[in-house]
């Protein structure tokens, strides 16, 4: 087949212009290339922030009931559409149609919270703050902020960020992964439908020229990024440079501590959805198991019979639980990790190099879910971030050697403790360096307009618009985690997790 254009989203039009630089936009299922996606220049970059500026400055001014109209509006025609939207991200990502569609229920979560931002706009009055002076404060916007998005969620992170600088009177640049641009398209066309005025919001796609202008536009007043910590920590020291707030949220290691008070069948249950979900390309996802070793066999056979039951194949498939890996060279970087850890002495228990799939085909990017066993802290299945299906199982003697290892990691994204002492529970929660820490839950993801954030390499910049240097802590019982069983097929349902 042709590869489709793919092209930049001018506030409400279509760029037509003709890009000296294209990249392939693969269906990861097959390994075909179904998409051309134009790139950026830098002047194209500028041009469409000058756009922007001007936008600002007419939406700045508007009311917020007429901003908050706009944002019902979208939020309406997002929730109608987000089938087709899941699709997409379906055909360039390769996560399963549940996911996909979680991912996008989570966005929702902010537009919603953003649709009741004039609670929150609200300037502040004092009174004698000194003698016979009283203070006045007032929230404006700041005009064109830029947001730089990663692959892994190429609808929800833009839907985290956006709605809320909209919805506080700023005009938008986004620029998201060139690996899967099309979902942001598709999104950012729904707000001139909601009646967002033209050149409000904006996509730019591109590589490292498009992200370095607008790290260096002086008219773009802030950025948010997500993406790996090497690259975080490039945006953050550039942006803070160039005279601009960041936001910049970088990689994680994160580690599930296991007690032997804990409920195994429960542990299992977490550690294949955390584990596997999304092929490991979250960066909530747990990769690291501490089993304290008087349980740790038992713990990892329950592991196994789960793994056993998964369905791998095509997003779209029926009853998939886990689709393929992003691109062929991310699938070869992660079957060269495992090829390291077996190298490296660990015990390779599920080895997901070679296997079967349902559907796409043998080109496709898939590396089945593996399971490492005896790891230990210098091996690089420890110490790198893989973002691919490979669960490491490191045996731990004792609460506090867990505790140790995780204050020890460079990351400090999430954590999560199983166990029925309330006792270590809490200590757990205080003690522990890491920015979100779950209870007996696999992924502690706070609700998404609660603020989210991590410590250490997996958080640089200003926290306040959006992460926070924090301790979330969640709790969930058994009954909610064997809500996300799933009888059909015998399996685990490795969607989205969703908070009722």
């Amino acid at each position: 087949m042709t590869p489709t254009r793919i092209t930049h989203l001018i506030g409400h039009s279509l760029w037509e212009g003709t890009a000296e630089r294209t990249s392939d936009v693969y269906d990861p299922a097959t390994g075909e290339v179904t998409g051309a996606l134009d790139l950026a220049s830098r002047e194209l970059v500028d041009e469409v922030v000058a756009g922007a500026a001007e936008a600002a400055k007419v939406w700045g001014s508007m009311s917020i009931a007429k901003r908050t109209r706009v944002l019902f509006a979208f939020r309406q025609l997002l929730d109608e559409r987000k089938g087709e939207i899941a699709k997409t991200i379906v055909a360039e990502h390769g996560k399963t149609y549940p996911d996909a569609i979680g991912e996008i229920n989570r966005g929702l979560e902010v537009v919603e919270f953003a649709c009741g931002i004039g609670t929150i706009l609200k300037g502040g009055h004092n009174e004698n703050v000194s003698t016979n002076i009283d203070a006045h404060s007032l929230l404006q916007p700041l005009g064109v902020v830029g947001v730089i998005s990663p692959f892994n969620f190429p609808a929800m992170v833009p839907l985290w960020f956006t709605p809320v600088a909209i919805a506080c009177g700023n005009a938008v640049v986004i620029k998201p992964s060139e690996k899967d641009p099309s979902a942001v398209n598709l999104i950012a066309d729904l707000w001139r439908e909601a009646g967002l005025p033209d050149r409000v919001i904006n996509v730019v796609h591109g590589d490292k020229e498009a992200v370095d202008a607008l790290l260096e536009n002086p008219t773009v007043k802030a950025i948010s990024f997500v993406g790996s910590t090497p690259i975080a920590k490039y945006v953050y020291e550039t942006g803070v440079k160039n005279g601009k707030r960041v936001q910049a949220l970088g990689g994680a290691k994160n580690h599930m501590l296991v007690l032997p008070d804990a409920d195994l069948d429960l542990a299992a249950d977490a550690a294949v959805n955390a584990g596997y979900g999304a092929a490991g390309e979250r960066c909530m996802a747990i990769s690291v198991l501490l089993a304290v070793d008087t349980i740790a066999d038992e713990l990892i056979e329950k592991i196994k019979e789960r793994t056993a039951t998964l369905k791998i194949g095509q997003g779209m498939g029926e009853g998939v639980d886990m689709g393929p890996l992003i691109t062929g060279a991310h699938r070869d970087k992660v079957k060269g990790y495992i090829d390291a850890g077996v190298a490296e002495g660990a015990d390779l228990v599920i080895d997901g190099r070679e296997g079967e799939w349902e559907g796409g085909s043998k080109e496709g990017f898939f590396v089945l879910p593996t399971l490492f066993d005896n790891v230990t802290p210098e091996m690089s299945i420890y110490t790198d971030e893989i973002f691919g299906p490979v669960l490491s199982v490191v045996r731990v003697h004792s609460f506090d050697e867990g505790l140790q290892l995780i204050n020890d990691n460079q990351f400090g994204n999430g954590t999560t403790i199983f166990t029925n002492d309330g006792g270590a529970a809490r200590r757990f929660q205080h003690e522990v360096q890491v920015g979100m820490v779950g209870i007996n839950v696999p992924i502690p993801t706070p609700m998404a307009y609660y603020s989210f954030g991590g410590w250490k390499d997996s958080l640089f910049g200003d926290t306040h618009a959006h992460g926070m240097e924090g301790v979330h802590f969640f709790t969930k019982t058994k009954a909610v985690t064997q809500r996300w069983l799933d009888p059909s097929h015998g399996g685990l349902n490795l969607g989205f997790p969703q908070n009722d």
